[in-house]
């Protein structure tokens, strides 16, 4: 069983689907004239230049606010990933898999804001006016209804499946049963058990309750996790430009073998580096758009640059301090996997202490990436199921119990079978892919709409070309439209209506 999870991770992560992975990444980088290196300040401006601005906070009780939905998204994203994955993807790729991370993290900035945009721009409502968006919608609605390619609906339909199926890895309670057995020696399915416990009880809170736990939680540890790391790098500063040149040499070379490390081919370091960029920023796996649809904002691409925002916090800063540190620290040869291989970098200065460091982050990024992804979940089920409103609610209801206690089956299975963190990112780089290929399909194939609105946006708020009068900033905006989709709507609600009715 093991052996064929590593097989098939290893099929599907080869060279062609890396391969079409970073091209849609060029391209729409490409197209776009290197926005997001060219712009790199207005993107800035507008999302931590803009954190105390009223337009940042907007929001009523159908909505989130642009802040809280940020928030929300990069508590989904900076995860036990951000500690253990980024190990994980250096020991099994070598110093090489750093620059694949960081260099996707540089093409998905873009299709972040790609993916969030067309989410905001293509949102609906349902049953009780509360606005959703997320790739579903685009496909449906852009890809089947708008342009009328009859691929829009399966797209949708294998997009949800493959999305809701990632929950069989747990919530990130593998790691963080990992840091408490390695710290303090607790054994792991108890600890994971804890956790779960702790999972179910923020998830019954709600939408509302997830939302509010991320926008105080959030800012807080990325700071402290930041500071740390910055520290860390700053005394092992010496090692900082040798650690950079193998970052950057054995990207297209390899990692030769060396102390406990056994080296990495090239392929290993992309396999290892886009997936767990990819994991942990999450551009592209089309996880962001499904709050930032959400989220009260003037214009979809306003929205979107808060999506690109993410990729920068998560990888090219948060990331690249755990890698950096653990490249400095000299522990890499040592054998280490996963959260211990950070912990032991952290150790080389902090000593014990920073085993509860480390601990203390886990819980805090590990909770904030289920709740975040929880309400994923959620919307994509509300979808799924939104002509079956009595069905829907059982399921969701079901889902409450399902998703903490997949921790524990995930972590008895890999305590059980003697394997390590490897095993568990190998199955969370199976599941990434799916939903990742079909919603890049639909990116791909909605080229065109989304340069019209990057079109609209830069001649409203960057002086570059003539606003169009008559290009609606939003789908429902136009007329025609808005009343067929409310026709829509409120057939649904009709549906919903006489099945809570024939229920009594």
């Amino acid at each position: 069983m093991v052996d064929f999870l590593v097989s098939l991770n290893n099929f599907i992560w080869g060279a062609p689907f890396i391969l079409f992975v970073m091209l849609i990444g060029l391209y729409f980088t490409a197209r776009s004239g290197l926005f997001t290196f060219a712009h790199f300040g207005h993107v800035m401006k507008n999302t931590l230049g803009s954190l105390t601005s009223k337009e940042a906070r907007k929001k009523d009780d159908k909505s989130v606010s642009p802040f809280e939905a940020v928030c929300v998204a990069i508590g989904g994203c900076v995860g036990t990933a951000n500690i253990a994955g980024v190990a994980t993807a250096m020991a099994t790729g070598g110093y090489g898999a750093v620059f694949w991370l960081w260099l996707w993290a540089f093409f998905g900035m873009m299709v972040k804001i790609v993916e969030v945009t067309l989410g905001c721009y293509y949102r609906g409502k349902d049953e009780n006016e509360n606005y959703y968006g997320g790739p579903m919608y685009y496909m449906e609605k852009g890809i089947l209804r708008e342009m009328g390619l009859k691929v829009g609906g399966p797209l949708a339909v294998l997009f949800s499946f493959f999305f809701v199926f990632q929950s069989v890895q747990g919530s990130q309670g593998f790691t963080i049963a990992e840091i408490f057995n390695a710290t303090f020696g607790w054994n792991m399915v108890v600890v994971v058990a804890v956790y779960s416990a702790v999972v179910l009880y923020l998830i019954w809170s709600g939408r509302q309750g997830a939302v509010n736990f991320a926008t105080k939680c959030v800012p807080f540890m990325c700071v402290v996790y930041l500071v740390a790391g910055i520290v860390l790098i700053v005394l092992n500063i010496q090692n900082l430009p040798s650690a950079i040149v193998n970052i950057f040499h054995d990207a297209f070379t390899g990692t030769a073998a060396f102390g406990g490390f056994l080296g990495a081919s090239v392929i290993q370091a992309m396999n290892s580096g886009v997936s767990r960029s990819m994991n942990s920023n999450e551009a592209g796996m089309g996880s962001s758009p499904l709050v930032h649809g959400s989220a009260d904002c003037e214009h979809p691409m306003r929205q979107g640059l808060w999506g690109s925002f993410e990729v920068f916090v998560d990888t090219l800063i948060i990331c690249s301090i755990t890698a950096l540190s653990v490249a400095c620290s000299g522990v890499l040869d040592t054998g280490l996997t996963g959260a211990t291989l950070t912990i032991a970098a952290y150790e080389t200065m902090f000593g014990h202490f920073a085993a509860y460091y480390i601990a203390i982050m886990a819980i805090m990024f590990g909770l904030t990436t289920t709740t975040g992804y929880y309400i994923y979940y959620v919307t994509i089920i509300k979808y799924i199921f939104r002509h079956k409103p009595i069905l829907r609610d059982k399921l969701i209801a079901v889902f409450k119990i399902y998703f903490p206690l997949m921790n524990v089956v995930v972590t008895s299975f890999i305590v059980f079978t003697g394997q390590d963190a490897t095993l568990f990112w190998t199955i969370v780089s199976i599941v990434t892919a799916g939903p990742t290929f079909f919603n890049l399909i639909a990116l791909f194939i909605l080229r065109n709409k989304f340069f019209q609105i990057f079109k609209d946006y830069k001649a409203r708020y960057l002086g570059k070309g003539n606003v169009d009068p008559n290009f609606h900033v939003f789908y429902e905006d136009d007329p025609e439209i808005a009343a067929k989709e409310e026709a829509i709507r409120a057939e649904l609600r009709k549906e919903v209506a006489d099945a809570y009715a024939h229920k009594g």
